[in-house]
């Protein structure tokens, strides 16, 4: 593939030509030259766009595709497509599909579905067969297929020994295992973080105690066992603190926020619209300051969509039987550039590839071309225009965000928005 990108600011900090304004020329799938004019003899196709960006490639750590099983939610073929036109070159996907991915001939499937797409997919294997949290699945010979780690997608591990077990075994590999942080049983039968709004619309409560419980339990189990842990999707400030301090005694311990918990507080929740049922649920805006704090400081190593297309069928019903889940590709970046500058979007976008074995590259002269292209200052009401999943399931519906993705290129391929 080779291509001429034109008059494009470069965000990148371990570039040449950080914030400056060149032309990038692309042959065989690499960055050949980066000057402030390349002419174009060869007739390359010329990538000229309305105040063109140009950042590494994107990557977010947890995504749902449904596929096999739940097709009519998304496909793998659709899905990629949605990550590549949001901006991702790089997607890790979550076991929760039907059946759940455990096995080495699962995670080749998966695989096998991606072949040849501009968004690279990595599977991520369940830890326990089936995610039934009672025995591990086949985590070894899932690694050898390819899994870059192994998480019972918003599944918690009940059992303490279960988890101790897994993060003694996957040391033999340098594997990563991650737990969902809910203590089951504090939870119950809770929809909504339990606080004022969920007192007051009368829906069940989810304290944020159980995901402290939880966070607690796992990283003593960690020090013990000196595993390789990640907790996904944290949502609440004592998280926070918690995750630091282990930090501080140097545990090999990461984390990720969903956007929507850190853009979005309870708050939503007062028309019952079952798009902000999520999961974890939406906090307060004190647990959303704590977050964004993490972040800026490192204590939350990397954000995510946690993007889970739901069918209709499944969120127009009443609150307290929908799914949780909300998609969130397209609308990551404009909705991260509602409390972030674009240095820092573009940063925490571009963050914990190398805690997931994915590769990390940079826009220079002779690297590999992974590259995320947008516009980080239009403005715009996001609506279901805007979106390419096969669900519209999206908590960002009707927000005003700043910032659009026009696509990617990598994988010698480029994608674009049409």
């Amino acid at each position: 593939m080779n291509a001429l990108i034109k008059s494009a600011t470069i965000v990148d900090s371990k570039s040449d030509f950080h914030n400056q304004k060149v032309d990038i020329l692309i042959e065989k799938g690499r960055i050949a030259k980066i000057s402030k004019r390349i002419s174009n003899p060869n007739n390359y196709r010329e990538i000229k766009l309305d105040n063109l960006h140009v950042s590494q490639g994107w990557f977010d750590s947890s995504v749902s595709f449904g596929e096999p099983g739940y097709e009519e939610r998304e496909t793998i073929d659709n899905g990629l497509k949605t990550a590549a036109q949001s901006g991702f070159t790089a997607v890790a996907l979550n076991a929760n599909s039907n059946p759940v991915i455990d096995s080495y001939a699962d995670i080749t499937f998966v695989k096998s579905k991606a072949q040849n797409k501009a968004t690279s997919l990595y599977p991520i294997g369940a830890l326990t067969k089936a995610s039934n949290g009672k025995d591990l699945a086949e985590l070894y010979d899932m690694r050898s297929a390819g899994a870059i780690a192994f998480y019972d997608y918003q599944n918690p591990i009940c059992n303490p020994n279960l988890m101790k077990i897994a993060l003694q075994y996957t040391n033999n590999f340098d594997g990563l295992v991650c737990s969902f942080p809910q203590e089951s049983k504090i939870s119950g039968n809770g929809v909504v973080n339990e606080h004022i709004n969920s007192t007051r619309l009368g829906l069940k409560g989810n304290p944020a105690l159980a995901e402290e419980l939880q966070v607690t339990r796992d990283l003593f189990l960690l020090e013990y066992t000196e595993g390789k842990l990640h907790i996904p999707t944290i949502s609440t400030a004592k998280s926070v603190e918690l995750i630091r301090a282990a930090k501080a005694k140097k545990q090999n311990v990461s984390c990720s926020v969903a956007i929507h918990n850190l853009v979005l507080t309870d708050d939503a929740l007062e028309g019952f619209d079952t798009r902000y049922k999520v999961l974890p649920p939406l906090r307060t805006q004190t647990d959303c300051r704590a977050l964004i704090e993490g972040l800026k400081d490192g204590t939350i190593d990397m954000v995510t969509t946690d993007h889970n297309p739901i069918d209709i069928e499944d969120k127009k019903i009443e609150f307290d039987y929908a799914k949780y889940g909300t998609i969130g590709l397209e609308s990551a970046f404009g909705a991260l550039q509602t409390i972030f500058t674009t240095k820092k979007a573009i940063s925490l976008l571009s963050q914990g590839k190398s805690r997931f074995g994915v590769m990390e590259t940079s826009v220079n002269e002779g690297e590999i071309a992974d590259l995320s292209l947008f516009n980080p200052d239009v403005e715009y009401q996001f609506s279901k225009s805007n979106v390419t999943s096969r669900s519209k399931n999206s908590a960002f519906l009707g927000m005003h965000l700043k910032g659009k993705s026009y696509g990617i290129v990598a994988n010698n391929k480029i994608v674009l928005k049409s």
